[in-house]
C-alpha cells in the first residue's frame, strides 16, 4: 500500500506539472501531438481533438510533446510558429505549475494544522544569544538580511550557514530590534548561538493562512536552491541526491511512519511530502542546464534579446546531449538510491 501511495502522489505531481505546458499550449494554439504520464511503452492511449493522451508502463516522468518543439517546424499549430513570448510561457509553466500545486497543497495544511511563527523558546544559560539579551518569546524577523517567517527557518539558517556570525533582528512588545550575534562551536564542531525554537503550530485567519501557505512554499524553494548550492559548491555530492527510486521510497516509508498513527497524520504527511516535492521539481526544472526548461528558457530568452531564433539544429544538439548527461546522472543516483535500499 505504502508503494501504491508514493506512486500516486509522484504521478499526480508529475502530471500537473506536465499539464501547465499543456495548458498554455492549447492556449497559444500549439499542437500537443500527445500528453502522456510515465515513461516507455504504451499501457493505455486515445486519441482525441487531436492529442493522445498517454499512460506509459514506467510509472517514473511524463511528457507534452509538442508539434515543433525539438525540430524547425513552422507551419500551422507548431511550437516554432508562435511568438518567442508565447513559448516562454509555454516552457516556463511546467515549474510556475509545481509552485502552484505547492501553494495549493499549503493552504490545506496550513489550514487544517496552522503555522509555526519563528518564536524563541528557550535561550540557554552563558550562550552568544543571551550575551546578546535575546529572550524567550522574542519573534525573529530577519537572519543577516534574510526575511524569516517560520521557526524552521531559523534552525535551518545556523545549519547551512556554520561559522558565520549573524545579524538578527526580532520583535518584542512590538518593538524591532537588531543584535550581532558570534556563534560558538560545540564539543562536536557544531556552531551554536544558544536558542530554542521549538516548532508549535498556531491557527490563523484566511489571511494570515493564505500568508502563511506561501511562506511556507518559500522555505521549500530555498532549501531546493540551497540544497543546489551545496552541490555546485562541493559541500554535497551524487551521493547526497535522491532519484525515483530513492524519492519513491522515502515515501513509503512516511506513508508506514504515519500510518502507525492514524489515517489523519498519512494525509497531513502526504501533503507535506506533496508540497516538498512539487517545490523541489519546480526549482530543478528552472536550472538553466540544457533538456531541463531551464536550459530552454536560456535559448529562448537569447532569442528575445537579439529578436532572431537561435539555429533549432544547434539548439536541439545542446539539449540531446543534456539529455544523455542527464540520464547518465539519474542512472547514477537510482544505483546509490537501490544501493542504499539494500
Amino acid at each position: 500500500m505504502n508503494i501504491v501511495w508514493a506512486l500516486i502522489l509522484f504521478s499526480l505531481i508529475i502530471l500537473f506539472h506536465e499539464f501547465g505546458h499543456f495548458l498554455l499550449a492549447k492556449k497559444n494554439g500549439v499542437t500537443v501531438v500527445e500528453f502522456s504520464l510515465g515513461m516507455g511503452p504504451r499501457i493505455l492511449s486515445r486519441e482525441w481533438h487531436g492529442t493522445r493522451y498517454s499512460w506509459k508502463l514506467l510509472p517514473f516522468g511524463g511528457s507534452c510533446m509538442m508539434l515543433g518543439e525539438d525540430e524547425e517546424e513552422s507551419g500551422e499549430g507548431s511550437f516554432g510558429s508562435k511568438s518567442v513570448w508565447a513559448r516562454i510561457s509555454i516552457i516556463a509553466a511546467g515549474p510556475v505549475f509545481n509552485f502552484i500545486l505547492a501553494f495549493l497543497l499549503s493552504l490545506i495544511i496550513v489550514g487544517l494544522y496552522g503555522y509555526d511563527p519563528a518564536v524563541i523558546r528557550g535561550v540557554e544559560e552563558g550562550s552568544p544569544a543571551q550575551e546578546a539579551g535575546l529572550q524567550e518569546g522574542d519573534i525573529v524577523t530577519k537572519m543577516n538580511g534574510k526575511r524569516i517567517y517560520l521557526a524552521r527557518e531559523v534552525s535551518n539558517y545556523i545549519s547551512l550557514h556554520q561559522g558565520e556570525d549573524i545579524t538578527l533582528t526580532y520583535k518584542r512588545d512590538g518593538e524591532t530590534n537588531t543584535v550581532h550575534i558570534v556563534p560558538v562551536q560545540d564539543e562536536d564542531g557544531y556552531y551554536r548561538m544558544g536558542v530554542s525554537v521549538n516548532v508549535s503550530y498556531v491557527k490563523g485567519n484566511l489571511l494570515q493562512v493564505i500568508k502563511y501557505s506561501a511562506c511556507e512554499v518559500r522555505y521549500w524553494i530555498d532549501l531546493s536552491i540551497e540544497s543546489v548550492r551545496m552541490l555546485v559548491t562541493g559541500k554535497a555530492g551524487i551521493k547526497d541526491m535522491s532519484g525515483p527510486v530513492g524519492v519513491v521510497s522515502m515515501i513509503g516509508e512516511t506513508y508506514t511512519e504515519s500510518a502507525k498513527v492514524s489515517m489523519f497524520a498519512v494525509v497531513i504527511n502526504m501533503l507535506n511530502m506533496g508540497i516538498f516535492l512539487s517545490a523541489t521539481l519546480g526549482v530543478m526544472n528552472l536550472l538553466p542546464l540544457p533538456a531541463l526548461d531551464g536550459g530552454r528558457l536560456v535559448f529562448l530568452i537569447i532569442e528575445a534579446i537579439r529578436g532572431k531564433r537561435v539555429n533549432p539544429d544547434k539548439e536541439a544538439m545542446v539539449h540531446f546531449v543534456g539529455l544523455m548527461a542527464l540520464m547518465v546522472l539519474m542512472v547514477v543516483v537510482m544505483y546509490n538510491d537501490v544501493a542504499r535500499l539494500l
